[in-house]
């Protein structure tokens, strides 16, 4: 109520003197004058009364901000330093952390992962096989998934993480579930040099010498084919995985028996038959047995392709 005497009345304090001390100072609230200003406040509507008093909240307000900003907040430093470090984790590389995609771009994914600064997942990093961009890999905002910390960056101190470090470990170990219960598996050629070629198995690169492939192929003849493999060596360590053509080969002929009937793929036609792969081996159908009846053009019968079923 003072501050609005003071904006209503216009009341201005002289300063104290030796002289004003020595004889009581005539009071300015006279009776006729505090009627008036109490007549004037009463005067106001009641959307001006609001204002003065939200005036007087603020002002109150402000000077407690100014002279005493924490009094009141039960939450100090202490506790807000407190609930840091209990959310905080251990950065060092090849820690495994539980983190939420919140945003993916070319680069690869931002990922949030409950510390002090965001992670970021690189492209080359999003999957064991090689991407253009994240989403191929199934990586999309608001993915929850554990990622590996493999580094940190110098200009922001953010974190480095990758899923294909955790999947790279998982493709080592069902190699070597595969190489212990002695099955055949296919794998995709993808380079090859004199020794023989590379192909790609389980997400892994492995080496099949030419002595381990059961035909006599070039390794340009053999890009981008399939080839039934088994498992020679698997060795984590020295991330050296030989496979073996011929083994798969000679464990598929073992299964095969007369009057097997298995189901072929056409592969090529030539004018005396036509040449059906049954599951990596290659076999002539001869002309005479295509038909019952005389064939002289077998490509009016057959085309590479035609999956049939052969003894």
């Amino acid at each position: 109520m003072a501050a609005l005497l003071n904006q209503f009345c216009g009341l201005r304090c002289p300063p104290a003197s030796s002289s004003s001390l020595s004889k009581p100072a005539p009071s300015l609230f006279t009776g006729k004058r505090v009627s008036t200003v109490v007549s004037a406040y009463y005067a106001l509507t009641s959307e001006q009364k609001e204002r003065l008093k939200l005036k007087e909240v603020f002002e109150e307000a402000y000077e407690r901000c100014r002279t005493a900003p924490m009094e009141g907040v039960s939450f100090t430093v202490e506790d807000f330093t407190a609930a840091l470090d209990k959310y905080d984790f251990d950065s060092e590389i090849g820690t495994k952390v539980k983190g939420t995609v919140f945003m993916t771009d070319n680069g690869g994914a931002v990922v949030d992962i409950i510390a002090k600064s965001s992670a970021s997942l690189p492209v080359q990093e999003a999957c064991i096989h090689r991407i253009k961009h994240v989403s191929e890999a199934g990586i999309y905002p608001g993915l929850v998934e554990e990622f590996v910390i493999i580094g940190e960056k110098p200009s922001d101190d953010s974190l480095i993480l990758s899923l294909r470090a955790i999947q790279y470990d998982l493709a080592w170990e069902r190699c070597r579930q595969l190489q212990a219960e002695d099955v055949v598996v296919k794998g995709k050629v993808v380079g090859g040099n004199k020794g023989g070629v590379v192909a790609v198995v389980e997400g892994l690169r492995g080496f099949v010498p030419f002595s381990q492939i059961s035909t006599k192929s070039t390794a340009e003849e053999l890009i981008d084919k399939e080839l039934p493999l088994k498992f020679v060596e698997v060795d984590e360590e020295q991330s050296r995985l030989v496979l073996s053509n011929r083994k798969a080969m000679a464990d598929s002929q073992a299964q095969l028996g007369i009057g097997s009937v298995v189901l072929g793929t056409v592969q090529s036609l030539k004018p005396y038959g036509a040449f059906i792969d049954i599951g990596g081996i290659n076999g002539l159908l001869h002309v005479s047995q295509i038909s019952h009846d005389r064939v002289s053009d077998i490509s009016t019968v057959l085309q590479p392709g035609d999956t049939l079923k052969v003894t």
